[in-house]
């Protein structure tokens, strides 16, 4: 008699030789060390040949944006077509059938239909998660209202080993918005997959890091200290990673207007740092850096941007299974 493996058995023997193939993403915390660098092996291979390819021509390539989105939509369309993907998708809820009271479950349920993989950005945490339950293609995860974007992590992570050689043994300052900035909260978490030196966490204290974020970091073992000001710390970091203020995430206006402005990453504040000091920043930026620094040998963000594209290939094949 034909005997039958069970479905998740057969799923877990697949994630032991291919480990992102048809896997969602979900959190930069699903991942291991040894499949970021992996990952970090292809991307190097798609920045060094930056050409045209027919590796997912077959594939279709969901991008449900339902929240606004400049550099992680547009770096994955073009990851997707320089796959020889075609993409499909939208960019806000006013053009989809959302707008006449459409549940996310069924909006999701059709592009599932249409889509080999299915990338979502929403508002609302816990979102991608939910889609990934309902859809049998990959879900990534493209930011979900305040707590994940790991994608943003992983190419946050691969400029750092980019300038520096290394993600090991650096002192990261990250600046700004930790209680509600995704970003930075999936930037925190993915350096837990490292052995940084020391982990500085600095904003007002109204937007402390979330205390799961502090939770992942203590059992993980990561020297970190919480402190209020920038330039009690520039001296001694390698890596000053800053994010904006996040107005639209805000419950209570009051509250935000009580934090703007909060702070100011100037070229003199800079100078006072070591010699390599590198400013990393998911982007968009506002004014909590002075356009000085945009010239400066300190800003790395506007390569970081540029680093989403190869990054977002070397993940879409893997999670399709195939090689350049």
């Amino acid at each position: 008699m034909e005997q039958r493996i069970n479905t998740e058995v057969w799923k877990a023997l697949i994630r032991a030789f291919l480990p992102f193939k048809g896997r969602d993403v979900i959190s930069i915390l699903d991942f291991t060390r040894e499949d970021l660098e992996e990952l970090f092996e292809r991307a190097d291979y798609f920045l060094e040949h930056r050409r045209s390819y027919r590796l997912l021509e077959d594939y279709v390539v969901a991008l449900a944006f339902f929240e606004p989105s400049t550099r992680t939509r547009l770096s994955f369309e073009t990851a997707a077509k320089l796959l020889g993907a075609k993409v499909i998708g939208f960019t806000s809820e006013e053009g989809i059938s959302i707008a006449k009271g459409e549940s996310l479950a069924d909006t999701i349920r059709m592009l599932d239909a249409y889509a080999d993989i299915i990338v979502i950005r929403h508002r609302y945490e816990g979102a991608a998660l939910f889609a990934a339950e309902i859809a049998e293609s990959p879900v990534i995860n493209a930011g979900d209202g305040k707590q994940h974007h790991p994608t943003q992590a992983m190419l946050d992570l691969y400029t750092i080993r980019k300038l520096y050689g290394s993600i090991d043994g650096l002192v990261y300052g990250v600046v700004g918005d930790l209680r509600y900035g995704r970003a930075a909260s999936s930037f925190i978490y993915g350096l837990t997959l490292f052995k940084p030196k020391k982990v500085y966490l600095i904003s007002p204290p109204l937007l402390r890091a979330r205390p799961e974020v502090l939770e992942v970091l203590k059992e993980r073992g990561i020297p970190f200290e919480e402190v209020t000001k920038v330039d009690e710390v520039v001296e001694e970091v390698d890596v000053l990673y800053v994010t904006r203020i996040q107005k639209e995430r805000f419950p209570d206006p009051l509250e935000y207007e009580r934090v703007k402005g909060s702070y100011r990453i100037t070229i003199e504040l800079l100078k006072r740092g070591k010699e390599h000091l590198r400013v990393l920043h998911p982007l968009p930026k506002v004014d909590e850096i002075e356009p000085a620094v945009d010239t400066s040998k300190y800003a790395a963000y506007f390569t970081q941007a540029r680093f989403g594209v190869p990054v977002r290939m070397a993940l879409l094949i893997l999670i399709a299974g195939v090689e350049p």
